[in-house]
């Protein structure tokens, strides 16, 4: 009866932070296509822009990375949210930072399809990500 008990709370657990990682990846997609000055999701649809497809891409995969790490080292369901949150704001952070330190033109750069521009942008991503998912074990 243990062995069963333990499955079943092994199996919540999985759904609660399944659940609620799924919930913070569509947030962030939907909050990060906002906050960037151009439209990434019409590029991709309407113009079938490679560049934004590729920079859409790896931040939607640095994202999960750090939330991947975060599921591995928190401690409750708050806690899990509280960090996904701050992975969050490290995402936005780091386009801003690539935006308007190191590329200025990123965005009208990725709005003509280069795809170099939508390169540098996904490997920022990816790179934040993995730092977050090192920074936030405690």
């Amino acid at each position: 009866m243990e062995y069963t008990t333990g499955l079943l709370q092994g199996l919540l657990n999985f759904s609660m932070y399944f659940g609620l990682g799924v919930v913070f990846l569509l947030a962030f997609k939907a909050i990060y296509i906002r906050v960037t000055p151009h439209d990434e999701w019409s590029l991709i649809k309407d113009q079938q822009n490679t560049a934004a497809s590729i920079a859409l891409g790896g931040a939607v995969v640095g994202f999960a990375i750090a939330v991947s790490g975060v599921v591995k080292n928190s401690l409750s369901v708050t806690d899990f949210a509280v960090w996904a949150f701050v992975a969050l704001i490290a995402q936005l952070v780091a386009f801003a930072i690539v935006r308007f330190v190191f590329m200025p033109k990123i965005v009208s750069r990725i709005e003509g399809g280069e795809v170099s521009a939508g390169i540098v942008v996904a490997s920022v991503s990816i790179a934040i990500g993995c730092l977050n998912a090192a920074c936030m074990t405690y």
